[in-house]
């Protein structure tokens, strides 16, 4: 097969303690699945249906990145995430540790015209992430889950807040999209989202997984 260019390279993972990497397909977010994060944003938190939006595969950037502060914002917010990879037939393959970076002022500004997201979710390097580690070598038990900047905590919370469950999760976005091994799913924030400004130093965690390590670049 030819190309009228050179495609792009494949987005990837690293996995823990495996050379290959993990490929990846496509990126979910869940909205709002944490209660005290949905009533900080002032919103609802009774259970819901949940809602999902996307961001492009090559938005991934990993662990230990400095990132340039994003252009046209403000107002940009840290969301600390666990993260799930999808293996065959819609197992979890492993989990990791995201942030969805979110241009807020962007956001708003949607929400108030009724538009989509994209400009406010989907920009680039807006999900940075650790590297992957098996289920299989994991058990995460509704751990905690944190972030602090600068060495201040912003974000904590546990695993066991979700208003829905990873399997809810996967069984609810089966049935919008055909989901394939490869995907990864961001699956929610705890409280405490807050803006950053160049310079700081972001440092995260679940329980059981790799720290996530990011600086915003001046």
């Amino acid at each position: 097969m030819s190309f009228v260019f050179p495609p792009p390279s494949q987005p990837a993972v690293d996995v823990v303690g495996r050379v290959e990497r993990f490929p990846v397909h496509r990126i979910y977010c869940v909205g709002r699945n944490y209660a005290a994060h949905a009533r900080e944003m002032g919103k609802d938190p009774e259970r819901e249906p949940p809602f999902f939006f996307t961001k492009p595969a090559d938005a991934i950037v990993p662990s230990g990145t400095s990132i340039p502060f994003p252009s046209r914002t403000a107002d940009l917010h840290h969301e600390i995430e666990l993260v799930v990879a999808l293996g065959q037939g819609n197992s979890v393959f492993g989990y990791a540790v995201g942030l969805d970076l979110t241009r807020r002022d962007l956001q708003a500004e949607a929400k108030n015209n009724g538009r989509p997201w994209d400009t406010a979710k989907g920009f680039d390097r807006s999900a940075p992430i650790t590297a992957i580690t098996p289920a299989s070598q994991v058990q995460l038990d509704g751990g905690k889950i944190w972030l602090d900047v600068n060495g201040v905590q912003r974000q904590r919370g546990a695993l066991a807040d979700m208003i829905w469950s990873v399997p809810e999760i996967i069984a609810a976005l089966a049935t919008l999209f055909e989901l394939a091994p490869g995907d990864l799913i961001y699956t929610g924030t705890p409280a405490g989202v807050a803006a950053l400004s160049p310079g700081d130093r972001l440092e995260g965690g679940v329980d059981g997984l790799q720290t996530l390590r990011l600086e915003i670049g001046r």
